[in-house]
């Protein structure tokens, strides 16, 4: 049984911080590329930052210079650093990974999403 759980959401004020972590459990043969993705009530979800399986980042350009995401590939855990956080980060963030659990299937799986909220 293959999940992954995130945690590390809650409340803060604007111009705060939070981490948000996510693991991935179970019988993986290989971990890809692993990101989050957030949806505000209302709007579409949309993808926030991935990492790739060498490390390699990508953000969204409303998060650049604010936000990081890392990898620890030895816990099968991402993570997503927020600083200056804005209310309109506010959202459920979710975390997004591509496994290999059974030899030649690879495909995606997703978190049940945390919570974050930024007040103004």
């Amino acid at each position: 049984q293959v999940q992954l759980v995130e945690s590390g959401g809650g409340l803060v004020q604007a111009g705060g911080s939070l981490r948000l972590s996510c693991v991935a459990s179970g019988s993986i043969l290989s971990m890809n590329a692993m990101g989050w993705y957030r949806q505000a009530p209302g709007k579409q979800r949309e993808l926030v930052a991935h990492i790739t399986s060498g490390g390699s980042p990508t953000y969204v350009d409303s998060v650049k210079g604010r936000f990081t995401v890392s990898r620890e590939n030895a816990k099968n855990t991402v993570y997503l650093q927020m600083n200056s956080l804005k209310p309109d980060d506010t959202g459920v963030y979710y975390c997004n990974a591509r496994l290999i659990v059974v030899p030649g299937s690879r495909r995606d799986y997703w978190g049940q999403g945390t919570q974050v909220t930024v007040s103004s």
